[in-house]
């Protein structure tokens, strides 16, 4: 089985995001990176099915030098081979990301592509689908089982207040949701194996974005709370509370 599992690195959640001068893009100075949660359980799937199926795992990053860190993560869990698209510069968008991953996607002619349903950092959901749409494949997002019986393939994903069901055929594109299993902790054997094996850079065939970042913000501080004493006949306070200042009704 020819598998390829995309991959990104992201801000870890401890972080203190800061936003830089220009307002348009985040201070990297302090930031530390991590493997973005969700691919892991996109990692630790398509391990699986080499070790059940046999065949090669391929991990994919598009990003700078430092996204080599999310493929060496993925060599310590298991993949064969390693590939980075490297751009010049951090000015790329969505589209521009899934756009190249669909092109080398498109010459390696896999039988399984997994992505994890969405990174933390702008949690877009995006990317799996568009790749899957630029590659003409049947996708499935936020999927919490994954069986593949020859080129069967079962797919069982989170809807809301409850689960789909959803039956397609290889190939196919997987985004991959918390719950479908449970990644392994690389071992010292494992990570000491990875650092010789080598990351393939390839430079993009795609450069034009279709969208720009105009303005990024954080969010603004909320107020402090407010404690309503008395007894029922302050209901009608606490309504107009929640209606006109909290406007949660």
């Amino acid at each position: 089985m020819n598998i390829i599992v995309c991959v990104s690195l992201v801000p870890d959640s401890t972080t203190k995001v800061k936003i830089s001068a220009d307002n348009k893009s985040l201070d990297p100075n302090g930031v530390s990176y991590i493997l973005n949660p969700y691919d892991e359980f996109a990692v630790e799937e398509a391990v699986q099915l080499k070790e059940k199926n046999g065949g090669e795992l391929t991990a994919v990053s598009f990003g700078l030098d430092k996204s080599k860190e999310a493929v060496k993560k993925a060599f310590q869990m298991g993949a064969d081979k390693g590939v980075l698209i490297k751009p010049d510069n951090e000015n790329y968008d969505s589209y521009t990301v899934a756009k190249n991953l669909a092109e080398y996607i498109k010459s390696k002619n896999p039988d399984i592509i997994l992505f994890g349903k969405q990174s933390i950092d702008f949690d877009g959901l995006s990317i799996p689908n568009m790749v899957a749409e630029m590659l003409k494949l049947p996708s499935v997002n936020v999927v919490v089982k994954l069986t593949v019986d020859g080129t069967k393939v079962t797919a069982e994903r989170e809807i809301e207040g409850g689960l789909e069901i959803l039956e397609t055929s290889l190939p196919v594109v997987i985004g991959t949701q918390k719950g479908i299993n449970n990644p392994r902790y690389p071992n010292l054997k494992s990570i000491m194996a990875s650092k010789s094996k080598p990351i393939e850079e390839i430079k993009p065939t795609y450069t034009g974005n279709k969208t720009e970042i105009v303005e990024m913000a954080l969010p603004a501080a909320k107020g402090s709370g407010k404690i309503l004493t008395g007894g029922a006949d302050q209901v009608s306070e606490l309504v107009r509370l929640l209606r006109e200042e909290a406007k949660v009704i």
